[in-house]
């Protein structure tokens, strides 16, 4: 719980901490910022880290007189690094994810987020890697669902350096035009919180209109 709480006030002043950060480490923050998200698209059991609000803020702090952190070189590095994160999670699947889908229950893994994740990929198809970037958690799910689908690799990897790319150079560059506005910069927080919210949104619609379905009736 203590954890959780940590890492919402992280979440929360991500414009404070990331400053402190890039003054305490200069150019290893690059490393510490492409090790984040790599581990949050690479890794299933850390789909909790921060993403798109992480990447808004490396714009916005970025383009800030004095800064120690370069939004050009950030964006690219984060891209590499997101693109990377989404092939070994491929694997992974690839490698265990027949035997944790077949499982019904999963020490490490959410298998309602694996569900979910499913049932994306049933509606859209390959696309899911593209359209998943933009969905906290399901982004996270995506590429290990793919690979134990058996997703075509090459198809796969088309469609995860598209997503990747679009992904971070979409929020890096919002982050580059908006966080330099004086009503962001006064009010950063809520920007966090309004990024965040707007990015679950379309998975809460998902779940609001599965909800409204009527399920149909096994016969008597």
């Amino acid at each position: 719980m203590h954890f959780l709480l940590q890492l919402l006030d992280i979440v929360r002043h991500l414009d404070k901490y990331l400053d402190e950060i890039t003054r305490d480490y200069g150019v290893w923050t690059y490393g510490i910022l492409a090790l984040i998200v790599f581990c949050e698209t690479g890794l299933v059991v850390l789909p909790f880290l921060p993403g798109d609000s992480l990447l808004f803020a490396c714009g916005a702090i970025g383009m800030r007189e004095g800064s120690g952190l370069n939004p050009l070189a950030v964006g690219a590095i984060l891209a590499v690094s997101a693109i990377v994160g989404d092939t070994v999670n491929y694997h992974v699947g690839r490698a265990i994810g027949p035997r944790v889908m077949k499982s019904d229950t999963s020490r490490w893994l959410n298998k309602k987020h694996l569900a979910r994740t499913h049932e994306f990929f049933e509606k859209y198809g390959g696309k899911t890697i593209i359209l998943a970037r933009f969905v906290p958690i399901v982004r996270t799910f995506a590429p290990f669902v793919a690979g134990a689908g058996a997703m075509n690799y090459r198809r796969f990897i088309l469609y995860n350096v598209i997503g990747g790319v679009a992904w971070v150079t979409s929020m890096v560059g919002a982050g580059m035009v908006f966080g330099q506005m004086d009503v962001v910069k006064k009010h950063f927080e809520l920007v966090v919180i309004g990024i965040i919210v707007l990015s679950v949104l379309p998975m809460v619609f998902e779940w609001w209109k599965a909800r409204r379905t009527p399920q149909p009736h096994a016969a008597d």
